[in-house]
């Protein structure tokens, strides 16, 4: 994805005991992330690849390919299995105080795309495809005094054929003390 890609460190597979905890909150046939590496960067950041299948879509009828709803969603998963699994191996910086039992409280109410950024260059095979998504920086600040982590990432997906999308994501963790 980045220059960093040759730098990595540690890697992690697929937590079987996180990855299902962690797509608790989704309904049984919006689960599509089905695998996924973590892996730490420099400077305290981390990064997941990973692997979807999507085998109906959990809102429209089949568009022969991954559209804009569905990016976001996988998105979502991957950037939740991507924290929970980054704090379980005290990976990512901003995040050193907090345990999974501080994940699993702020997973739905506190972590929040701020903005949400998508590039499609060729159709996608929504039923069998890979992303990889990484934090770029995370920053503590605290507007009017009530702190809070803002992230950068930036995410990727593709296919067997040579399907693609990118793009980059402003995360907002708030509520955090």
């Amino acid at each position: 994805m980045t220059a960093t890609d040759t730098t990595a460190t540690r890697a992690f597979a697929t937590d079987e005991d996180l990855l299902p905890r962690v797509l608790t909150p989704y309904k049984d046939h919006c689960r599509y992330l089905v695998s996924a590496e973590v892996s730490a960067l420099p400077g305290g950041l981390s990064r997941v690849r990973a692997t979807f299948a999507i085998a109906e879509s959990c809102y429209i009828d089949d568009t022969g390919h991954l559209n804009a709803v569905e990016v976001n969603i996988a998105y979502n998963q991957m950037m939740y299995y991507l924290v929970a699994k980054s704090v379980k191996e005290r990976l990512l910086t901003g995040f050193d105080d907090w345990m999974l039992e501080d994940f699993w409280r702020h997973q739905l109410p506190d972590i929040l795309i701020a903005r949400f950024a998508s590039r499609f260059q060729r159709p996608i095979d929504a039923r069998d495809f890979h992303g990889e998504m990484e934090f770029r920086s995370v920053e503590r600040r605290a507007p009017g005094g009530k702190p809070l982590l803002m992230a950068t990432t930036a995410y990727r997906y593709g296919d067997a054929h040579g399907g693609r999308c990118d793009g980059d994501a402003t995360l907002a963790f708030v509520n955090i003390t």
